[in-house]
């Protein structure tokens, strides 16, 4: 893989950036030595500039001396600013009152020491101390010998000016770190945000495909058993009916291979156009198959229609024949009848749904089958040895915002109640209510 020269430039400005970046964490008094010493010099410079026709000072070496101990004091100006700003201030006053010359170059240190005050220390501290040392150092000039030639206004003007511009370039550079340390919390907690969803995601599609896998195994695999059972009871005083359910049974196992292959292809799909189209999700309208599947087992299902059925949309659908599909193989297994009742009912916004069989219930499969089980089994009840029929129903029923209960009948037998939102689906297709 070829890389673009202004990559390579920019990989290599970056990693320039970090070796100084590493170096300055590692020599620090080093790095701060460095601009101390530029503004000694220009201290000295500025000690040795006098206006023309002026006298200079007296003391050749006096101004020399205070601009090396404020230029010292900047040392420390990571640690103590408002120190290193008050001997800065106090050396430079002293140096204008001898009458050393107010220019930028004796100004340095005093300045260099007001940017980083204002750089390190709050809004507070910066108005308080700026506006001491700004104040002590227009007075010094005002009454400087060194300034007699100059009107009022430019020994006040220019100092001011020269002061109020690192005060107000450290309050930039704080603000600018400011902004920048909140835009990086912001970009981590954005990182953290999408890992979190990216997790949450990965986990509601890891519990959905289980739920597609329980319902199609167990489903299957009930009726699969449910018949080889009745086939070995009838093989020798019926064969033709044996015959017949031993047909049904190759329907059961084979339907059973196709819903697992087509929930097991949706963890290949790749985006890849030329790939094997997915089969459509099973809704209401396979409800007859589902029901001639259980027949063959041995279980009588009748199904009544209130109201007016409606066109569901694919998730409602699918939700609504998944937890039929459960109920019914939930009573296939545990159930000593042989009959079941599924009762639609429209009811202006909402489906309900109602799965219910007459007669006892086995007792020792009330804790190992999640419709036959306790009348209300919490999820906290489901493990390994436990059923997760009624768990899966409910947790299907409120992914679309709709409520299941389950639990025996007063009269006998039991049953699982349903309550789903009817989401009109406009487009065409297959999923019509049953009638």
């Amino acid at each position: 893989m070829t890389t673009s020269p202004e990559r390579r430039y920019a990989d290599r400005i970056e990693e320039f950036t970090d070796r100084i970046e590493e170096f300055a964490g590692r020599h620090r008094f080093l790095v701060d030595l460095a601009p101390v010493l530029g503004l000694l010099g220009c201290a000295t410079l500025g000690s040795s500039l006098t206006l023309p026709g002026a006298d200079p000072p007296d003391q050749d070496t006096a101004g020399v001396i205070l601009m090396g101990v404020a230029c010292l004091a900047l040392l420390k100006h990571r640690t103590h600013p408002r120190t290193a700003v008050v001997v800065t201030a106090i050396c430079t006053v002293i140096a204008v009152a001898l009458g050393y010359l107010v220019t930028p170059l004796l100004l340095a240190p005093i300045m260099a020491a007001l940017y980083w005050l204002a750089a390190l220390c709050d809004r507070g501290t910066t108005r308080a101390y700026g506006l001491t040392t700004m104040v002590a150092v227009n007075l010094a000039a005002v009454f400087s010998d060194s300034m007699e030639h100059l009107s009022l206004l430019l020994r006040t003007i220019g100092p001011f000016f020269w002061l109020l511009l690192p005060l107000a370039g450290g309050k930039m550079t704080q603000l600018r770190r400011a902004y920048l340390s909140s835009v990086q919390a912001r970009a981590e907690h954005a990182e953290r945000t999408r890992e979190e969803e990216a997790r949450l995601r990965v986990t509601e599609e890891r519990m959905r495909i289980a739920r597609e896998l329980h319902d199609v195994v167990a489903h299957h695999m009930a009726l699969a058993n449910a018949q080889a059972g009745t086939a070995a009871h009838l093989a020798l005083t019926s064969p033709e009916q044996t015959k017949a359910i031993l047909t049904d049974l190759t329907g059961t196992t084979s339907s059973a291979l196709r819903e697992l292959k087509a929930t097991l292809g949706l963890l290949r799909q790749n985006g890849d156009p030329d790939s094997a189209p997915l089969e459509p999700s099973p809704g209401l309208a396979r409800l007859p198959e589902l029901v001639a599947a259980c027949a063959s087992a041995g279980l009588k299902v009748t199904v009544t229609t209130d109201g007016e059925p409606q066109r569901l949309s694919p998730g409602v659908d699918l939700t609504a024949y998944r937890i039929v599909q459960e109920a019914l193989t939930n009573v296939t297994k545990h159930a000593s009848t042989r009959a079941a009742h599924v009762r639609f009912v429209y009811t202006g916004s909402r489906l309900t749904i109602t799965v219910s069989n007459d007669g006892p219930v086995d007792a020792e499969s009330q804790g190992t089958s999640g419709a036959t089980g306790a009348s209300r089994p919490s999820e906290a009840d489901a493990g390994p040895s436990r059923g997760f029929g009624v768990m899966g129903m409910r947790e299907r029923a409120r992914s679309i915002g709709g409520d299941l209960c389950a639990g025996h009948r007063p009269e006998g037998g039991f049953e699982v109640t349903t309550a789903l939102p009817l989401q009109p689906y406009a487009a065409e297709g297959d999923g019509a209510a049953p009638t």
